[in-house]
């Protein structure tokens, strides 16, 4: 059978869907800003592109998108190499194994999934033989669900501490992704104890600037308790099949 890559038989939308979504979106994101006395400027919109194909992308990037996301390195390769545009920053949002960390450095301009010192040590290791800093964020596992990476929140300060140590990784904070619900008001708990612990790093003098959390059924809520980076797929590009 011929190998088909995975984002040419995933979803897609219309360039009109896609701007009209984007659009949405983004009003939302200054309405919740507004809420929280914010300029709507300090909010990172990343563009959720697992299964999402080629062409989708091509039209949020006319729609104005800069940030994506992927979750595979593999699939993320393929569209990476087809898209082939350098005003694009690529964000790996999903587990990363220290076997693809190589890859990982070369492929994208953030990372936002780092869960334990061996994947630290690994990629300061490979981003250095690329010559590369690699933009970083620390995850956190607040739920404490088997079926979720991340460091627990107990190792962030210790895990944080390995990261100001390399020299080819910037610590910019931290990411965390809560248990699935529709109802919004779920997730704020989970938002407010990962400001919380952005706040004591601050207070072991680690100095940070983002909380990556939120998605399309949350990120309002995430945006009032302090996000800076929102992470949006369904309501971009619609549900996966």
């Amino acid at each position: 059978m011929k190998f088909v890559p995975a984002f040419i038989a995933a979803i897609g939308a219309s360039m009109s869907t896609v701007k009209d979504n984007i659009s949405r979106v983004r009003e939302r994101i200054s309405t919740a800003a507004a809420r929280s006395r914010r300029p709507p400027e300090e909010i990172t919109l990343v563009a959720v592109t697992k299964t999402v194909n080629s062409d989708s992308i091509r039209h949020a990037i006319a729609a104005g998108l800069t940030h994506f996301g992927e979750n595979y390195v593999q699939e993320a390769r393929e569209k990476i190499e087809v898209l082939h545009d350098p005003d694009i920053d690529w964000h790996f949002i999903g587990h990363l194994q220290t076997n693809k960390a190589k890859y990982a450095v070369r492929l994208f301009d953030w990372i936002h999934s780092l869960d334990s010192v061996k994947l630290v040590q690994e990629l300061n290791n490979k981003a250095s033989g690329a010559g590369r800093v690699i933009p970083c964020l620390i995850e956190v596992n607040l739920a404490g669900e088997e079926s979720k990476f991340g460091v627990d929140q107990v190792r962030v300060v210790n895990l944080a501490e390995e990261v100001t140590r390399c020299s080819h990784l910037s610590l910019r904070g931290l990411m965390t992704m809560p248990p699935y619900t529709e109802e919004p008001e779920r997730s704020r708990p989970y938002f407010v104890r990962l400001r919380g612990l952005k706040e004591a790093l601050q207070e072991h003098h680690i100095m940070t600037t983002d909380l990556s959390m939120g998605m399309s059924a949350d990120f309002e809520v995430a945006i009032e308790e302090g996000a800076t980076i929102v992470r949006v797929g369904r309501a971009i590009f619609g549900e996966r099949s």
